[in-house]
């Protein structure tokens, strides 16, 4: 008789712990619904569209996702090695019944979401105005778009209303229901303007104006950003975009109004220098045609359009004036000629060797035990980090590297 000893008993846990242990991934999930998903979940006629195209391409995707995921499992158990009543034929190679399924319905799929993108495309085209502000809501025959003329700089966010005269900085308001038109630039560097309640991102760059239509369908502050990395200051260039009423947006106009502050070619220039975090200001006036010099990088006294540059080059050159035109077609170095730097600038554009611990202009001081008091504080030595001259050394340029030719050649 042989004896055998009985499975060991492992001792489960009391059943308050279970119960914590398995109720702590749904907590940890209840959490989540806390977070505001903004993109789907957005105010604005023209992100819900888009939100709504997200989750269909999505979901038609899964009718494939899904059936193969499931079919994987259940084929590992179905056919495994331990059951014999599954059938067994290893010389099995065709099935047109499964070669129809396999090629038919991803086809239909690539046939819808062609469709859906195809169709999509045109109707939330950033460049077309708006047909309606909502489901089943066309835009009133008699409603006038509000203009908003859209500047990102060096890092903060200006926002001119030409209709209206006034203009503000890193806060922009529109009225609910009304149709928005966009007209957006860059002061130096690639942006993109993104508000993603309001509708997708669209590019800012200097010289050039993109144009975006959108609606706020509901009132209520949200926040706007740069999706674009510009620079040392880049992840604090958010504004705020209010929603409000029509009463609302009236009451806002009138305060930036009464602000007293006019922004002119003068305070644009002083404005466009990097800067970082700054707080929100209204201008109650706006000198005419600003926009417009800033779209043409001519807002500096002397500097010419790009508008007049194309007018040159369309009449087939300037002759002999181009010369005298060169030194004012020169954009890119103006802010080194007024003891400026651009972002990102480094030795001997800013004066400051790369990887200094001199912070760039303009940049909030983020290491106040290098920032030695002040941002963008030059010195007569140059700046500790790594990679730099050793204390004494000059600053000018490097020399050229040698590239001469060996005088014998190596005989092959």
């Amino acid at each position: 008789m042989v004896l055998t000893r009985p499975p060991a008993h492992r001792p489960r846990g009391s059943w308050p712990r279970r119960a914590l242990r398995g109720g702590a991934p749904l907590a940890a999930t209840g959490l989540l619904a806390g977070c505001n998903l903004v993109v789907l979940n957005p105010a604005g006629d023209v992100a819900v569209q888009q939100r709504n195209l997200l989750v269909a391409s999505t979901a038609l995707m899964l009718l494939v996702i899904v059936p193969v995921i499931a079919l994987t499992f259940l084929f590992a158990w179905r056919y495994r090695a331990t059951n014999r009543e599954a059938t067994y034929d290893p010389d099995w190679h065709h099935s047109t019944q499964l070669e129809v399924v396999i090629w038919t319905v991803p086809l239909l799929i690539i046939i819808a979401l062609g469709a859906m993108t195809w169709i999509s495309t045109h109707t939330l085209d950033p460049y077309r105005p708006l047909t309606r502000i909502g489901p089943n809501k066309p835009v009133p025959a008699d409603t006038k778009p509000l203009t908003v003329q859209v500047v990102a700089l060096d890092w903060k966010w200006l926002f001119i209303y030409p209709e209206h005269g006034v203009a503000s900085l890193n806060e922009m308001a529109a009225p609910i229901d009304v149709p928005i038109s966009f007209k957006i630039t860059s002061s130096s560097v690639w942006n993109t303007f993104y508000v993603p309640a309001l509708a997708g991102m669209v590019y800012a760059m200097p010289g050039m104006q993109t144009q975006l239509h959108a609606v706020m369908n509901k009132e209520g502050t949200f926040t706007g950003q740069s999706a674009h990395y510009s620079g040392s200051g880049f992840s604090r260039m958010i504004f705020d975009f209010r929603g409000l009423s029509r009463q609302g947006f009236d009451e806002w106009v009138a305060q930036a109004k009464g602000s007293g502050t006019r922004l002119d070619r003068e305070g644009y220039l002083k404005l466009e220098k990097p800067s970082e975090a700054l707080p929100v200001a209204y201008y109650g006036t706006v000198e005419s045609g600003l926009f417009d010099a800033i779209l043409g990088l001519c807002v500096e006294p002397g500097q010419m359009c790009v508008a007049q540059m194309h007018h040159i080059d369309k009449a087939g050159g300037a002759g002999k004036e181009a010369e005298a035109n060169r030194e004012r077609l020169e954009y890119d170095s103006r802010r080194a000629r007024s003891g400026d730097e651009s972002p990102a600038a480094t030795f001997p554009a800013s004066g400051r060797p790369p990887q200094g611990s001199v912070q760039p202009e303009g940049m909030m001081p983020r290491d106040q035990s290098l920032s030695r008091g002040g941002v963008n504080e030059r010195e007569s030595e140059p700046d500790r980090g790594q990679g730099n001259a050793l204390p004494g050394a000059g600053r000018g340029t490097a020399p050229a590297q040698l590239n001469n030719r060996p005088v014998d050649r190596h005989q092959h």
